[in-house]
């Protein structure tokens, strides 16, 4: 990431979903770069061992533990960072999960607290910090979104079409924001060794097992494009393949192959 990257010394990002997963290395990296990171999630417990791994080395957390699937801990959040006289010039927004199951048979509430999570929630935060991060004339926002976002996903009905819009909304904000200092890079990962399956109760399949990639990876590859401010990414050369194959195939064929691949 060379000269891009040194200019975020010192500075600090804002990760969402911090506690697992993307989150978790999101913050870890942004470290190793020298930068301050406040890390916000849940899981307080967690959040506290991520603080005791990576400060250090002049490198300060700030932890935050916060519910960003309803207004007011979207609310908390900005306003512990603003009251601490923080000026971060990137925002992560990892924090949220997804369900694996057929639609009817999901719980409507657990549906909802995924949708505000990956959608609303995401869309607050990124008005909130984009609007200052402007007034300064400098700033990188990351939206993790995924591949399920390219296609529709039978038995991820809700959660691809969260990730289809975060793509979307992403791409649009990105280019709003030209010549505003800020860039907004969408992040689209494919199956990734995070806590992910679990929590959306899948199994693991055939698929998942030969296209699963490392999070440091994922996490990397989305550094290095927000960085360089490119709009979109797609981590491993297997996503890749299987994005473009998408766009040359019906929409219909890639949806049943979409849900064979996840049986």
């Amino acid at each position: 990431m060379g000269r891009h990257a040194e200019a975020l010394r010192g500075e600090w990002a804002v990760v969402t979903g911090a506690s697992s997963g993307l989150g978790r290395e999101f913050a870890v990296q942004l470290a190793r770069l020298g930068m301050n990171v406040v890390a916000a999630a849940r899981r307080t417990d967690r959040l506290e061992a991520l603080k005791q791994e990576i400060e250090g080395g002049g490198t300060r957390v700030m932890p935050v533990t916060v519910d960003l699937a309803t207004d007011d801990g979207v609310r908390d959040l900005y306003r512990v960072v603003t009251e601490a006289g923080l000026e971060p010039v990137v925002l992560v927004n990892n924090a949220g999960f997804g369900l694996h199951g057929d639609f009817l048979a999901i719980d409507w509430e657990r549906e909802r607290s995924m949708l505000t999570l990956d959608i609303v929630s995401l869309v607050h935060l990124t008005r909130l910090f984009a609007s200052d991060m402007a007034a300064r004339g400098r700033g990188y926002i990351v939206q993790v979104a995924s591949i399920a976002a390219y296609q529709s996903a039978p038995r991820y009905a809700s959660y691809a079409a969260a990730k289809a819009f975060v793509l979307h909304y992403g791409g649009a904000v990105h280019h709003e924001l030209r010549g505003s200092g800020v860039a907004v890079t969408v992040l689209s990962p494919g199956v990734t060794s995070t806590e992910f399956q679990e929590v959306a109760d899948q199994e693991p399949t055939l698929y998942t097992r030969l296209a699963v990639m490392p999070a440091d990876r994922v996490v990397r590859s989305g550094l290095r494009a927000m960085v360089r401010r490119r709009m979109t990414v797609v981590p491993g050369l297997f996503n890749k393949v299987s994005m473009a194959a998408v766009r040359l195939i019906p929409r219909s064929v890639a949806a049943r192959a979409a849900r064979a691949m996840m049986r």
